[in-house]
């Protein structure tokens, strides 16, 4: 096996063993997608389809919620540009090191969510690994394990699953459990607790369809104030 080969093996198996471990949480997520989308009356090719062509994290979530209310093109424009409006940020950031991917750049802009910043910023890649074709997998893994889940979620909620009242809880029960996760790895409870007093409020003065809107934009105004006139950047959490 010549040098190259063998790099592009290496990013291969390191690519899948940093992603693991996520994957099989995208898998899960993925389920209880395919689960609550079925619960909303939607068949099976609805959840797949979209999984396949929506991959930005909670925006997959909001999305039901858009198309089974009142038809609003510019309020669910400017949601999703807001929900995902930090993925300008990990572009910016992901600049340098996607300079010299080539065709692969492509595919590694498209598939930038939050885990995948993550994993291809953060992780020292040995001498004798492909960076680029690690990154790459990287993206194609998680994605993968996003599609899976999602049709494994759809397929198994079936009619009677998905006829039964209740089964929506889902939603809300998978941000709760990510909500808590984050909680506790939080040294400083201060921005979860604003989240929650900020979604209250807007809550009970726009109602629940419109008041997700108004909340992203009053945390996103109020947490950069925060970090333009915060000196330690590290103090904000």
């Amino acid at each position: 096996m010549n040098n190259k080969n063998q790099a592009f093996y290496n990013a291969r198996k390191l690519a899948l063993t940093k992603a693991f471990p996520v994957m099989l949480g995208i898998a899960f997520l993925g389920v209880g997608y395919g689960v609550y989308m079925r619960s909303c009356g939607f068949g099976i090719i609805w959840p797949v389809c979209m999984a396949a062509t929506i991959f930005a994290g909670s925006m997959e979530f909001v999305t039901v919620s858009l198309l089974l209310s009142t038809f609003n093109p510019g309020y669910a424009l400017l949601l999703t540009l807001i929900v995902n409006g930090r993925h300008l940020f990990y572009g910016i950031s992901m600049l340098e090191k996607y300079r010299d991917m080539g065709k692969k750049k492509i595919w590694a802009v498209s598939g930038l969510i939050d885990e995948v910043f993550s994993l291809n910023y953060m992780t020292d890649v040995p001498p004798g690994t492909d960076r680029n074709w690690f990154m790459l997998f990287v993206s194609v893994y998680l994605y993968v394990s996003w599609i899976g889940g999602t049709v494994i979620g759809a397929i198994s909620a079936s009619e009677a699953i998905a006829s039964t009242k209740g089964v929506g809880f889902v939603m809300t029960a998978l941000f709760i459990v990510i909500f808590i996760s984050q909680w506790q790895k939080e040294q400083t409870h201060g921005s979860s607790i604003l989240g929650l007093l900020v979604a209250g409020a807007c809550l009970m003065l726009f109602g629940k369809a419109y008041f997700m809107l108004p909340t992203i934009l009053i945390i996103t105004v109020i947490f950069m104030v925060r970090w333009l006139t915060t000196k330690d950047k590290e103090k904000l959490t």
